[in-house]
Order: structure tokens, then C-alpha cells, then sequence
């Protein structure tokens, strides 16, 4: 399964709009078979990333809070992971 799709609701602080496109990018590429984006596949995968994104934005905001927290950390909230993106924009 996809790295980034990992449960969001219940996270302390809540998801970010980053977490959530991160995982809604990675159900678009798994779904559609697209590892990388071209430029004849970009407007129809930006489309659906946006709509997976804002789908996901409304269901966490209208589920009950959770009584435990979630099992695993998200990857954004990984310090390995986070210090690769950092190291990717630094050089």
C-alpha cells in the first residue's frame, strides 16, 4: 500500500492540508497507475488529487473525535522524513 496513506483522524495536532494532499496524491497514483506525472496526465491528476483532498478535508471534519489515537505517525511527521524533503530543497 502507499506510504503517505496512513489514518489521519485523531492525529494531536490536527492533519494539515499538507498531510491530507500528501495522502490524497498517493491514493491518485495507486488508483490511476501513474508513478510520475506527465504533461498529458497532470490536469486530470491535479483534478482528482484536489477532489480526493477536499473529500477527505470534509470527512475528517464531520467524523466524532476519535477515542485513540491513531496507530502510526504520518510520514510528514517523521523527523527521517522530514529531513530528506528538507535535504531535497536545500540542494
Amino acid at each position: 500500500m502507499c506510504r503517505n496513506i496512513t489514518v489521519l483522524r485523531g492525529l494531536e495536532p490536527p492533519a494539515t492540508a499538507e498531510e491530507i494532499e500528501a495522502a490524497a496524491t498517493q491514493y491518485v497514483r495507486k488508483v490511476a497507475g501513474i508513478s510520475k506525472v506527465s504533461d498529458t496526465t497532470r490536469d486530470a491528476f491535479d483534478a482528482a488529487v484536489a477532489e480526493v483532498a477536499a473529500a477527505t478535508t470534509r470527512l475528517l471534519e464531520q467524523l466524532p473525535p476519535r477515542k485513540q489515537p491513531p496507530p502510526t505517525v504520518p510520514p510528514l511527521r517523521r523527523p527521517e522524513v522530514v529531513a530528506r524533503i528538507q535535504g531535497r530543497s536545500a540542494g
